[in-house]
């Protein structure tokens, strides 16, 4: 099988590692040009990429991936792989494979389609999320199912901790999905469009914590958006608005407090929300590290 991998997230590490140890190898990598990182905006290559290069892969990065059609179709392949690349492939590209052009993608479809789909699990309290591998359209994360893996969630499951499980899943249901392709078994299942919930790209100001909202909700997102986008509020120190990011874990708690009102108590810092409260356990105030609460708490005291 002539295969190309299109991906740029680190969660694709393991799938593309086990092409490379047990095939079918990569004709050529596709993922995102090095993007500026840092205070001194140094270059910084996508894993993927180092992985590749190391592997004696080829390995293009187009800005746009229309620009590389022709030499992709060069490469006559019959299966191109695509997970977390971060374009969406337009018409022209979908002519491109001789079998199929599957997509992994970390969710159970139909449910979370998008960007971030792993955040929306955790957010939305569900039980189960998953690696599903679907044929690619043009429609966002809309293609005929071909096969899926689910796994639980922990009780404080955070977005990175889940990233790490599905990245280390997709390997099996990659294996699945080409093994299916290549016998000529591959099953297409489509979308229950009843069933469809979508997770749209993540900016970092979706972490601004409503206070509104209740401490349920909240305590998950928190969970949900660490480390991208992470969770902040607004306090005000020496007269001046500053951020203040909150890290997980938290917990629900039951105090009289109006949302976004702070109690600190023996150590112990609590916001109140919509219904009920959240304790706070560790947090970083804009341009400083990150502290426990009480160290926060004894630097307020002082200041």
């Amino acid at each position: 099988m002539r295969l190309v991998f299109v991906a740029t997230g680190d969660i694709a590490v393991p799938a593309f590692r086990q092409l490379l140890e047990h095939g079918p190898r990569p004709l050529a990598l596709v993922t995102q040009p090095d993007k500026p990182v840092g205070r001194h905006q140094t270059l910084q290559p996508p894993t993927l990429k180092l992985e590749a290069l190391k592997a004696g892969i080829p390995v293009l990065q187009p800005a746009v991936i229309g620009e590389v059609a022709g030499e992709l179709a060069a490469m006559a392949p019959d299966v191109i792989v695509v997970m977390a690349y971060g374009q969406i492939l337009r018409q022209e590209m979908l002519a491109l494979a001789g079998t199929a052009i599957i997509n992994l993608h970390a969710s159970l479809l139909p449910r979370h389609r998008g960007a971030s789909c792993i955040q929306a699990a955790i957010a939305a309290g569900d039980a189960a999320t998953g690696i599903t591998a679907m044929h690619v359209t043009r429609a966002l994360d809309a293609g005929d199912v071909i096969c899926c893996q689910a796994i639980r969630l922990a009780a404080q499951e955070t977005g990175g901790g889940l990233h790490d499980r599905l990245a280390e899943l997709a390997p099996e249901v990659l294996a699945a999905a080409l093994h299916g392709l290549a016998t000529g078994t591959a099953t297409r299942t489509p979308q229950d469009a009843a069933l469809v919930t979508y997770a749209p790209k993540l900016e970092r100001e979706a972490g601004r914590i409503d206070w509104a909202l209740d401490a349920l909700t909240l305590e998950r997102r928190i969970r949900a958006y660490d480390p991208w986008p992470g969770t902040f509020t607004v306090v005000r120190e020496a007269g001046q608005p500053r951020r203040l990011k909150i890290f997980p874990p938290v917990e629900v708690c039951h105090c009289e407090l109006g949302p976004g009102e702070f109690a600190a108590e023996e150590g112990i810092l609590r916001v109140g929300c919509g219904a009920a409260a959240l304790r706070l356990h560790e947090v970083q105030l804009e341009g400083s590290r990150r502290m426990s609460a009480a160290e926060y708490l004894r630097g307020r005291q002082s200041g």
